[in-house]
């Protein structure tokens, strides 16, 4: 039994450590770059989603993936903010790490996913292009 909680403890651990990875960034954070065209805001939740209502401005990640060295600002200290659906989504993640390749230093996440903003009343745009 005492086997099981080292285990779980180190589990529990990783976990919090895995999810510091980027820096979160709240909504009313997220709102004011989207309003300043300052950042790159990209939507993980895949086109159908993101077609639905994303965070104003946000890129669709799943349609720009393959050309995200080309979509991204050449200033690598850009700042970029991932997001997915929700708290426990970790979806974020695949562009977070991209960018981070790609050489950006301000990657970031809005934890709250498109779910926390649609319930923070915030708008969202709608539309297929990302681009």
């Amino acid at each position: 039994m005492k086997k099981f909680f080292v285990l779980m403890g180190i589990a529990l651990l990783g976990s919090s450590l895995f999810a510091a990875e980027f820096p979160d960034v709240s909504i009313s954070e997220v709102k004011a770059l989207a309003k300043s065209k300052k950042a790159v805001i990209i939507d993980v939740n895949g086109s159908e989603s993101y077609a639905q209502g994303h965070v104003p401005g946000a890129l669709d990640y799943e349609a720009i993936a393959p050309k995200l060295a080309d979509v991204l600002p050449k200033d690598k200290k850009t700042p970029i903010v991932a997001y997915c659906g929700n708290p426990k989504c970790q979806a974020y993640l695949s562009a977070a790490r991209a960018a981070e390749k790609l050489g950006y230093k301000n990657v970031k996440h809005m934890p709250a996913g498109i779910a926390g903003w649609k319930e923070a009343g915030e708008k969202t745009e709608k539309g297929s292009k990302s681009t």
